[in-house]
């Protein structure tokens, strides 16, 4: 290959990578209040906008765009190029996957949230072992998310009957008001801001048992294309933004 033809080789591959490096990322976020959600039609929440000012702050071209939870890693198992969501646990099926980074929110331990039908029920128990030792009971699971490692493994050795759905918290929220389901566990924060405006389950009980794991690290995720600048950038930020509790 002469002088030129290298020439022409070497400026088509800098134009590419410059092109490529300047393409915005695509940030997927799902419904999830009071962290982010939908309100007529406009984004709203607290991790919402934490995100925006973090890769706003990291100076990195960005786009939101809201997706279900089964299409966020629907997308980064089928190797979805220069994307990232944020709101997750780090899990280790997820590890291969995404590059997570520095937290990004901590929750508080889950609750549970008790149907009509069940509030004796459940109350009869002291643990949540216990709890879930109960034939006559029907645990809630929103399906396609993670509540953990130790809540995770709990779904699977519990005795309870499941009903499982790939669906919102919310709407499974008001499956346990409509006894669907006799209680399921919910993010302290999401209960919070659903009792105040759910008028739906004002005949559900929320209820703390012994043995509920403490409350997670949420962390931002990225496919494993975007650069180590990327993320070095996007973890300063957000360090700034949420720096470590002491």
């Amino acid at each position: 290959m002469n002088h030129y033809h290298l020439a022409c080789a070497a400026g088509l591959w800098l134009l590419s990578h410059i092109a490529q490096a300047q393409e915005p990322i695509t940030v997927a976020w799902r419904i999830k209040p009071p962290h982010q959600y939908l309100e007529s039609g406009v984004e709203k929440g607290i991790l919402l906008e934490r995100a925006r000012q973090v890769f706003s702050a990291a100076q990195i071209s960005s786009r939101f765009v809201e997706e279900p939870a089964k299409r966020i890693w629907s997308n980064f198992s089928g190797g979805t190029k220069n994307y990232c969501s944020f709101g997750w646990y780090r899990i280790a099926e997820r590890e291969a996957l995404v590059q997570f980074s520095e937290p990004f929110h901590t929750d508080p331990p889950h609750t549970l949230l008790v149907s009509p039908a069940a509030t004796k029920l459940v109350a009869a128990h002291r643990t949540l072992k216990s709890l879930m030792s109960d034939t006559s009971l029907t645990l809630g699971v929103v399906d396609a998310v993670s509540y953990g490692p130790e809540l995770d493994a709990m779904f699977v050795t519990t005795r309870n009957k499941v009903e499982r759905s790939t669906t919102l918290p919310m709407i499974m929220a008001r499956m346990v008001a409509a006894n669907r389901a006799s209680y399921m566990l919910i993010d302290r924060e999401d209960w919070e801001y659903l009792k105040e405006n759910e008028e739906s389950l004002s005949q559900t009980t929320q209820l703390d048992l012994q043995g509920m794991p403490a409350g997670l690290n949420r962390y931002i995720v990225c496919s494993k294309d975007v650069s180590a600048e990327q993320m070095r950038k996007i973890n300063t930020a957000l360090l700034k933004i949420y720096p470590p509790k002491k």
